[in-house]
């Protein structure tokens, strides 16, 4: 490799030193781990798991290695600033929203936004407009939202500070970034982008460009994603005169623990470096990996695969071909069945809803493992195909999500009373939680939302699918917490 490591090379040049450790953490550089967890990370990987050290940099505030690390990342992404981050995108989103906001802010939000921006609209006290992205009916998922809606709500309310927007999301449809951007900054309004599923885009022409390449101020990144960084491991970037880069220095350092794991750190530099080689043949690979799982799935009439054909529908404006997402109605089964055949078969698909299957690709899936990984894959779908399976019941249909109806903000929940009562007789009152299945991730509910009786039919069918639900204290969903008074 011709890219420069700096992080990791100062890691090596301290193991090389041999220094023992009179400090933290307590295995004493595996020392003292306990079998068989020592074996399975292994002897050098412990030692490299260190505390803060002068040679190694602080990223509370970086001035050697680290510092040039993220001058690196930042010049590969050409943004003016990157943050690594050791929290996840979680701690990223959070991070830029306090970081491009002040408490009572307005900001527009679409509805399909992540969890962790409730978070960071809590922590930031800001004030969200939340807007429903258009829906994909022949695939039953949610798309973007689109500039004639964002439009609307900008005539309304003349005082948005941001737009805060999910592209790609999860199915890898992304929004009209350049039209959006163009338009909330004539508005003065910055543009925030939850870019988690995005970080391998903008090196080839095969793949959508880059939220920051579109005019993004600020997006997060989940570099563990689809790179080769280490689960946990993400990237905070930023540009342009309406960030304040310090501002955002000190919020990440703010949100981020004072014990950040060098592993952790090691892999954003390794993973930086091997796009900064190697970016453009990572993403042809990835398209050659997920054009030759595509051409096997459309080989069955059963399947619908989803293309870049719905470009221009549902605010969509481009379409990452690495994730495949596979319409499986016409086999008469859901998907959550069809991915439970699938790992019966020794596959796990990224994802399951109603009607679809999510297949993740790549570059490390351009390898020698894909002729027999295509072999098997057919065999599963060619059996399905095969056998007689009663037509999807409509119960067990993607069904569009209710409109929300705002009563309280998110903020006003946590100082008032609230009582647990049977899920049906929330009906009608606020709720005191959130309520979020996964898939698709959209809250069916908020906090300090009304409970309707729309909402309520929903979380019965999508319990009834057996989607896990995130938020309530109650897993089972047989009650929720509503706002006691």
């Amino acid at each position: 490799m011709s890219a420069k490591q700096p992080l990791i090379e100062a890691m090596l040049k301290y193991e090389k030193e041999n220094v023992y450790p009179f400090h933290t953490p307590g295995h004493k550089g595996g020392r003292g781990m306990l079998e068989p967890l020592k074996s399975i990370l292994g002897e050098r990987v412990l030692q490299m798991d260190v505390s803060l050290m002068a040679e190694l940099d602080d990223l509370h505030e970086p001035t050697n290695c680290l510092r040039e690390a993220q001058y690196l990342a930042a010049k590969l992404y050409g943004s003016e600033a990157c943050f690594f981050g050791v929290n996840g995108t979680t701690g990223a989103i959070h991070a830029m929203l306090l970081g491009a906001l002040n408490p009572g802010d307005k900001i527009l939000v679409p509805r399909n936004c992540h969890r962790s921006v409730s978070g960071g609209i809590f922590l930031g006290e800001l004030n969200p407009i939340y807007i429903m992205p258009e829906y994909l009916p022949e695939f039953g998922i949610y798309g973007q939202i689109t500039l004639a809606q964002i439009e609307e709500i900008f005539a309304k309310e003349k005082d948005i500070k941001a737009v805060f927007l999910t592209s790609p999301n999860y199915y890898g449809l992304t929004a009209d970034i350049q039209a959006i951007a163009d338009f909330a900054h004539k508005k003065g309004a910055k543009v925030l982008v939850d870019e988690a599923h995005g970080p391998h885009l903008g090196f080839s022409e095969l793949l959508p460009i880059s939220a920051l390449q579109a005019g993004a101020d600020a997006v997060a990144q989940s570099t563990h994603k689809l790179l080769g960084a280490m689960t946990q491991a993400s990237m905070l970037l930023a540009q342009g005169k309406r960030i304040d880069l310090t501002r955002m220095a000190d919020v990440m350092s703010l949100l981020t623990t004072t014990s950040p794991n060098y592993l952790l750190m090691a892999s954003l530099d390794a993973a930086r470096a091997q796009l900064e080689d190697f970016g453009p043949t990572m993403s042809e690979e990835a398209v050659a990996a997920a054009l030759k799982i595509r051409n096997l799935l459309n080989k069955f009439a059963d399947l619908n695969v989803l293309s870049g054909d719905v470009c221009g529908q549902a605010g969509i404006k481009d379409v990452d071909l690495t994730k495949i997402t596979v319409n499986v109605k016409g086999l008469g089964l859901t998907g959550i069945r069809v991915g439970e055949v699938l790992r019966e078969a020794n596959f796990a698909v990224e994802l399951v809803d109603e009607e679809n299957i999510l297949l993740l690709i790549t570059y490390a899936d351009f390898g020698p493992e894909l002729v027999g990984i295509l072999e098997r894959l057919e065999q599963v779908f060619a059996k399905l195909a095969r056998e007689n399976h009663t037509t999807l019941e409509t119960k067990f249909a993607a069904v569009e999500m209710p409109k929300p109806v705002p009563a309280i903000s998110f903020r006003e929940v946590f100082a008032k009373r609230k009582k647990v009562v049977p899920l049906k007789a929330a009906i009608g009152k606020i709720a005191g939680e959130n309520i979020s299945f996964y898939p698709p991730g959209i809250p069916a509910i908020l906090a300090g939302e009304v409970f309707t009786k729309e909402i309520y039919d929903y979380c019965v069918h999508m319990n009834q699918l057996g989607i896990a639900v995130h938020g309530p204290i109650d897993s089972n969903l047989d009650t929720l917490r509503i706002i006691e008074d």
